[in-house]
């Protein structure tokens, strides 16, 4: 038996500049921004003099399994 499919996730994402992405997810007013910081930045050759630093997707996926 197949079971029906309960919730399906609505997010758009957007590329701004570099690593920085935009994203709309469900329930939130505003969109949450990715990026890269710190040691994820120095793998990637990212510098950080011409970026911001940002949560990375992976900060996210990681508090997401905690939560």
């Amino acid at each position: 038996m197949t079971e029906p499919v309960v919730y399906r996730s609505h997010v758009r994402i957007e590329r701004v500049r570099g690593p920085l992405r935009r994203a709309w997810l469900p329930q939130e007013p505003e969109p949450v921004l990715f990026g890269v910081h710190s040691e994820i930045a120095e793998h990637y050759g990212v510098d950080m003099s011409e970026h911001d630093p940002h949560a990375t997707t992976l900060d996210y996926l990681v508090a997401a399994a905690g939560g």
